[in-house]
């Protein structure tokens, strides 16, 4: 992976994750390391986040490198500055970008006009790092992700096709539910199918969704960009709230997963937030130590004997 790009999830194979995966719990296990001294990278965002900037900015530190976030007042993409130029000119300063954007096709120019690697920390159409972190806390709790059932609630968005594609990667079945209208797309279901798994149900009806699922996964039913479509979404999504009642049609030892923010009350309760096997909180911590497992690959590579692969 050293020097690629990361804008989609499918950048990745399945023996690429599996690297990742258990170079995320050494990294982890060791603590604070140089492995990319000298190293720098751009954090350049055109909206806010918290977890997302200090994994990124605590990665790259806890590994040796240095940061510098650029906030959307600061460089203007597309406005103040093309973004073509903008590529160009950081390229000549660190050794590699991450952007979170509102439109995708903005990482693909930064992409295309950058001489360093650049990382979608998230954009319209998937969100990588977060499906990375997600199958580490999954294979945590869980130790083998192949078979395993995973089960999202909610939009067909970039959280949820990020992870859809990555969970089918790793041999996982997929299932989603959405209402009418936000369902995932076609193109991104047929991809997934492809990755020879025949585990990929996409529905309107939650509880069939959350049947004895191994996990269930819930998200916003607005994200930023969407403040002005929150009122009717939170009509269509009216029965698509992750509460005790459907939590417990699935597995007695299922897990449940947000990528926070969480709006409670929207999409999930409080009792299943807070519950006793909500993972919340370790996918937050999780976005730092997939983050540092992905930088090292991408600026440095790892030269540390492996734990073994997570399956």
């Amino acid at each position: 992976m050293k020097g690629k790009d990361l804008l989609s999830i499918n950048d990745l194979e399945s023996e690429d994750i599996r690297l990742l995966l258990t170079d995320a719990v050494n990294l982890k296990a060791q603590g604070w390391l140089d492995t990319l001294k000298g190293k720098s990278l751009a954090i350049m965002f055109e909206k806010p986040s918290l977890r997302t900037r200090v994994s990124f900015e605590l990665a790259m530190r806890q590994l040796g490198g240095e940061t510098v976030y650029l906030s959307p007042a600061e460089v203007g993409l597309g406005g103040r500055e093309s973004v073509p130029d903008v590529a160009r000119v950081l390229s000549r300063y660190v050794d590699a970008i991450a952007a979170r954007t509102f439109a995708h096709k903005t990482l693909e120019v930064l992409a295309e006009y950058s001489a360093v690697p650049v990382i979608n920390a998230l954009s319209d159409w998937e969100h990588p790092c977060q499906a990375l972190a997600d199958l580490l806390t999954i294979a945590d709790k869980k130790v083998e992700l192949a078979g395993l059932t995973l089960a999202f609630v909610g939009d067909g968005n970039n959280t949820a096709r990020s992870l859809m594609l990555a969970a089918t990667l790793m041999g996982m079945n997929f299932r989603i539910a959405s209402p009418n209208g936000y369902a995932m797309d076609d193109e991104s279901l047929n991809l997934a199918r492809s990755h020879a798994v025949d585990g990929v149900l996409c529905t309107d009806q939650p509880r069939l969704a959350v049947a004895e699922a191994d996990i269930v996964y819930t998200d916003v039913w607005a994200s930023m960009g969407q403040e002005d479509e929150a009122k009717k979404r939170r009509k269509a999504f009216a029965g698509y709230r992750v509460d005790a009642a459907l939590f417990a049609l699935a597995k007695p030892d299922a897990i449940f997963m947000h990528d926070l923010p969480a709006h409670r009350g929207e999409e999930v309760s409080d009792e299943v937030i807070d519950g006793a096997r909500s993972v919340v909180f370790d996918q937050a911590e999780n976005r730092l130590h997939a983050q540092k497992a992905l930088l090292a690959a991408i600026l440095g590579g790892l030269e540390m004997p492996l734990a073994g692969y997570y399956r």
